[in-house]
């Protein structure tokens, strides 16, 4: 019988469908799962007469691969996939490769990697994006690890990954160590910012316009059509759109309090360790926990005021204002993830390829968004483009949408809807192009009760001073450090 060209540990929904996918791009699979049930019921069943061995342990599953040996892990992230790393070992040779496809945290990748490479084998650690749907049809993957490794992989996950109209794949080697895994976790923190982007322009729709349910649905219907073309938004236009048994809009039913993996709060604290000003996706994180403290808020609701909401004027106009508002924040979402893959890129010595982590997102993946393709162009035109703001195309974008924008934030804090995504964003923009913030206050502030020191606009950077600003404090100043 022939040997399998990869193994897949872990039958769960993700798993099976990546064997599927798999198989129909004729590749031979061979499956295992610990509870091996799992296994001969997928084998009788979706899998039944097609090119894939199911094993009941690992050493079998090892056994019926060709070498080098791929076993691809699609476990739950953390301890699990530790475990499963020291059970494969044992069945591999030298130059076998060890696949992570979960959604684990970067520096476990970092450590994983290390760790397998000094048994002699090779390791990768993807991501893998798309969910169940396009597990089966083809999703988004951000491979990294041993570079190795990546000539053998490669024409499987090519093979099963989306591709884009011109039929390049949306799957390309990112990096070393756990790269991947980098890219994926600030995949799902910009995923975070749109979602909540997408609520903001909803709710401001809702209760400050007091649009209908069906009427918001043809506002995200046409929205698809145009330059916000994407995922999010046709899922959005899709769940508006669904009516209950009673005739009622299904989301009207469910409750507010919205659940996370922790994904989200990785890129938050990721851009925190760098020292990168991640805002969006931060309010994004944070308004998901607000969100789920409900029994709080309808107490609060009942005892703090404010004002209530009450819209005069042109509608259309407005909503106009919303798209603009949702776009120019998307893009400033976008560019701080940028901004972050970059510090941490050169923090860890990884050769990111920016053009190329677009196209990867071009499509599969749930961030999937037509003006991923402008992104591409804006590195292909500068590779060392600091700030995506600073490209013209999205410079311009940011120029026309901007008095909308801020229309939509002002409507917001006086009519007491909350909006901290879209005004996070807002922030970030007019604080990056502000010359002279005010923290030479700040600085002061610090020399002040610390002894911190201060540099000065009449001397050259990288001179620091200290003030005696009570008199009595004397000439010694603290050391420089940065947290």
């Amino acid at each position: 019988m022939k040997k399998a060209d990869i193994g897949l540990i872990g039958l769960a929904v993700m798993g099976e469908n990546l064997v599927m996918n798999m198989e129909s791009k004729g590749f031979t699979v061979a499956v295992y799962n610990r509870t091996t049930e799992k296994v001969d019921k997928f084998i009788n069943g979706r899998a039944k007469g097609k090119n894939i061995i199911g094993a009941h342990s690992i050493e079998e599953l090892c056994a019926n691969l060709e070498k080098p040996r791929k076993v691809m892990m699609m476990v739950k992230a953390g301890q699990p996939v530790d475990d499963f790393i020291e059970k494969i070992i044992p069945y591999l040779e030298e130059g076998d490769i060890i696949i992570d496809g979960g959604n684990s945290h970067f520096p476990d990748t970092i450590r994983r990697c290390k760790y397998v490479e000094s048994k002699g084998f090779l390791y990768i650690g993807t991501g893998v994006s798309g969910g169940e749907e396009g597990a089966l049809h083809g999703p988004s993957m951000m491979p990294g690890g041993s570079p190795e490794a990546w000539q053998y992989v490669k024409p499987i996950f090519q093979a099963i990954c989306a591709k884009v109209e011109d039929g390049s794949p949306c799957c390309d080697w990112v990096g070393e160590g756990g790269a991947g895994h980098f890219v994926k976790m600030v995949h799902n923190g910009i995923e975070y910012g749109d979602m909540q982007l997408i609520c903001e322009a909803y709710h401001l729709m809702r209760d400050y316009l007091g649009m209908t349910t069906d009427e918001m649905q043809e506002v995200f219907a046409e929205w698809n059509k145009t330059e916000l073309d994407s995922y999010l938004i046709e899922i959005t236009r899709d769940i508006l759109g669904y009516k209950d048994e009673d005739g009622k809009p299904v989301v009207d039913y469910i409750l507010d309090t919205a659940g996370q993996k922790g994904t989200g709060k990785w890129t938050a604290i990721a851009a925190l360790d760098e020292g990168i000003p991640l805002t969006l996706i931060g309010e994004a994180v944070f308004a998901r926990c607000l969100s789920s403290m409900k029994s709080e808020r309808v107490a609060a609701s009942k005892i703090l005021t404010g004002p209530k909401p009450e819209f005069k004027g042109d509608r259309a106009a407005f909503i106009a204002d919303i798209k603009n508002a949702l776009y120019a924040a998307k893009i400033v979402s976008y560019a701080q993830g940028y901004t972050l893959m970059r510090a941490a890129a050169k923090n860890y010595g990884w050769n990111l390829n920016y053009g190329g982590i677009a196209l990867m997102w071009r499509g599969g993946c749930i961030i999937r968004s037509v003006f991923l393709g402008e992104i591409k162009k804006a590195f292909d035109n500068n590779p060392d483009l600091a700030n995506l703001l600073l490209d013209p195309y999205f410079k311009n974008i940011i120029e026309n949408a901007q008095d909308g924008w801020r229309r939509v934030c002002s409507a917001a804090m006086l009519n007491g809807i909350p909006a901290p995504a879209m005004t996070s964003a807002l922030n970030y923009y007019d604080g990056y192009r502000c010359e002279n913030l005010p923290q030479n206050l700040l600085q002061a502030q610090r020399d002040y009760f610390g002894a911190h020191t201060y540099e000065r606009t009449d001397k050259p950077r990288g001179e620091f001073y200290h003030t005696n600003w009570t008199g009595e404090g004397g000439d010694t100043s603290a050391s420089q450090y940065l947290a």
